[in-house]
Formats: C-alpha cells, structure tokens, sequence
C-alpha cells in the first residue's frame, strides 16, 4: 500500500449505467465490491458520489425550477446514493458512516472534518454527502475540498474512460491519450478532467489525482497501492 488515506470520487451515473436513470443493484454490487477489495488492504478512504443518476440540475430543471433550488436538490440526490453505498458497503462487512453537508440527522451525520477524520483513523469508510452544502459547487469541487480537509494523499476520480485524452475517444479515434499531466495544462487545454475550480484547489493544495476506468476490475486497489493506472494530474 502506497497511500494511508484517499477520496475515491464516483460519479452518479456510475451506480445505473450510461443513459439510464437511479440505482441498479449490479453496479451498486460492483462497486461496493471494488472498494472493500481496495479497503482491506488498510487504506483510510473517504468517497464523495455525484447525484446525477437521479437528478442533473442543468438538464432536468427547466425553466420552473431556479438554478439554486435545482442545486439544492442535485445535493439531496447525493445523500441516497449515499445512503445506497454505505447499506451496500456494510452487508460486505465494511464499517461505514455517511456525513452529509445538508444536515439530516435522521439519516446521517452533519459534516464534521475532526469526527470525519476519526472515523478514518478508526478504519471507516466515510462517504461524504450533500456536496459543499452550497450551490453553484459541483460534486468534483466537493471531492477536492473534502479530499485536502481530511489530509488524503491522493484524489482518485473513477470514470467510464482509462484516463485522460487530448478530445472524446469515442468521437475521435485520433484522441490522444496521456500518462502524465500537470493541472495548469488540464485547465488550458479544457480537458474536461474536473471543473476549473477543483482543479485549482487541487493544485494549490499540491493534491494529485488519478483519472482510471472504474470499469476495469481491481483498478481502485492497484491505485492505492500506487500502481500505473489512467491518467496521473501533478502540480508540476
């Protein structure tokens, strides 16, 4: 094991398959599967999920629902996919707390980063809900914050490509893939990596990332244990 603590990011969409909407119990199963495979190596681990599968903001909302409001809800679509993970997480045996930005106490625990941090040391899982609390963040700035608060030595960002490309792969065959790139280039190239904002919070930070194809089995654990996998974004 390379890294004694990470943030794992995963995407809503993740949980249900390109195209389709909610939670599908074989993804949820993969998943979950990966991360207890990554975890029982001894590696702290906090996850933050996206909320896509469930509500995307600036596609669903319309003109009736406001940008804010929209935002509001998209944070709430975090917390079940949370809530989904951890329920998923602890059948397989893997000791889980959900902490949540948007306060239900009904359902899981404020956001609190010295509680977060103890959860860690005391080998929990801590999935990390409700993104920033705050509108007009997406849930890749809310990994990048939570990832530099709980002192993670990585950020590892789990898509549905095997790293990075200069454009779409699957609209340009001629894509070129990269091993290796710093996060000054990642922001004036418009790679699409993360937005701007948590690219830049990384960066200053010193935060590495690792962009990897959640897809291939195994590819969480091999990042962990500090293996070649995807795209690796540096300050320098």
């Amino acid at each position: 094991m390379k890294f004694r603590r990470v943030l794992l990011k995963l995407s809503g969409e993740s949980l249900c398959g390109e195209g389709e909407r909610g939670v599908k119990p074989e993804a949820l199963s993969s998943i979950v599967a990966e991360i207890k495979l990554a975890v029982d190596s001894g590696v702290q681990m906090g996850v933050v999920v996206g909320g896509g599968n469930i509500w995307r903001g600036e596609k669903d909302r319309g003109e009736a629902i406001s940008r804010v409001t929209a935002d509001y809800m998209g944070m709430l679509a975090t917390l079940i996919n949370s809530l989904a993970l951890q329920d998923a997480l602890e059948q397989l045996g893997v000791p889980t707390r959900v902490q949540s930005a948007v306060e239900i106490n009904k359902l899981s625990e404020p956001y609190i980063r010295r509680r977060a941090i103890r959860h860690l040391e005391k080998g929990r899982v801590v999935i990390f809900a409700g993104g920033t609390g705050n509108p007009y963040f997406t849930t890749d700035t809310a990994a990048a914050l939570r990832a530099v608060e709980i002192e993670a030595e990585i950020l590892l960002k789990a898509t549905k490509v095997d790293g990075v490309y200069s454009a779409d792969p699957k609209k340009d065959k001629s894509a070129k893939r990269f091993d290796k790139l710093t996060f000054m280039d990642s922001i004036q190239k418009r790679l699409k990596v993360m937005d701007a904002t948590a690219l830049t919070l990384c960066m200053e930070n010193r935060l590495p990332v690792v962009v990897f194809d959640l897809a291939v089995g195994g590819n969480i654990a091999r990042a962990v244990a500090g293996q070649k996998v995807g795209t690796l974004i540096v300050t320098e």
